[in-house]
């Protein structure tokens, strides 16, 4: 073997040693003696299912990963969910493996991707799920090339989305707090706790995206059932106004949707006073 090809080897080897013993210490203190079967996937099944992470793979990028679309076998299209390496820490390993241990939870719930293995032989686990055939939404409620859904269809979503919310926390006895509920993300639980049996709040830094983020744990850490109920509130308007949770207002600043609700309803109710005022006129 050549020296190239035994020190790529050896890589692997040491990758999936390390990242399957962490893997396997989550997975089983979630699992509570229940099965979670997980399919493990080889580096070289990856690499060639997406061309070596080639562009003409891609499907979309988010902050901490990239989602690629790939055959690994049976030709049918897979989604591939491979992490930054840039984003390499401690710290992140453990949410990595969060997000496999969560993704295996909720696998067979029909709102969640169905989680079919990973990859431990990178530095960090590469996730391998169902392919989407929907599509994936955009920040603006939107398909991937940009097309506003139909009415009908931003409704739909909305209710499954709520019906996928209410699953995560009321479905186990530790209660999955999501923390980062958005129009792209529903299937990430990088950022997911658990809560412990019988809690229903713990204190932890605050994550999550900007303009989604609830107002009570950005000021004081607390995570609970609301933190997730005030970002799927934020994610119903982006969806049904078709606006990103910040977007550029017409004097070129950075504009929260929320504020934006706020000040467009007391205009509507300037409007309607004013409309109240000129009926008594008329009748006087």
């Amino acid at each position: 073997m050549r020296p190239w090809r035994r020190k790529k080897v050896s890589e692997q080897r040491e990758w999936f040693l390390k990242n399957g013993s962490t893997f396997l210490q989550e997975l089983i203190a979630d699992s509570n003696g229940i099965s979670n079967p997980i399919r493990f996937f080889s580096s070289d099944q990856i690499l060639k299912a997406t061309d070596r992470f080639h562009p003409n793979c891609f499907i979309s990028r988010h902050r901490f990963f990239t989602w690629y679309k790939g055959v690994i076998e049976d030709h049918r299209p897979y989604a591939i969910k491979k992490f930054t390496d840039s984003w390499f820490s401690e710290e992140s390993e453990r949410e990595v493996y969060n997000d496999i241990v969560l993704s295996a939870r909720v696998s067979n719930h029909s709102s969640f991707l169905k989680l079919l293995g990973c990859s431990l032989e990178f530095p960090l686990p590469v996730i391998v799920f169902e392919y989407p055939e929907n599509g994936v939404l955009n920040e603006q409620g939107a398909c991937e090339d940009g097309t506003l859904l139909p009415w009908n269809v931003r409704l739909k979503i909305a209710k499954e989305v709520a019906v996928a919310v209410t699953y995560l926390h009321t479905a186990f006895p530790r209660i999955i707090i999501h923390r980062d509920i958005k129009p792209t993300n529903l299937t990430d639980f990088t950022f997911s706790v658990s809560l412990t049996v019988g809690k229903s709040w713990i204190k932890d830094k605050v994550v999550g995206t900007f303009g989604y983020i609830d107002p009570v744990y950005f000021s004081r850490g607390l995570v609970t059932e609301y933190t997730d109920v005030f970002s799927f509130g934020i994610f119903m308007l982006a969806l049904l106004l078709g606006r990103a949770a910040v977007f550029a207002g017409s004097n070129g600043y950075h504009c929260n949707i929320l504020d934006y609700m706020i000040l467009v309803a007391k205009e509507i109710k300037i409007i309607e006073k004013g409309s109240h005022d000129c009926s008594e006129d008329d009748q006087i």
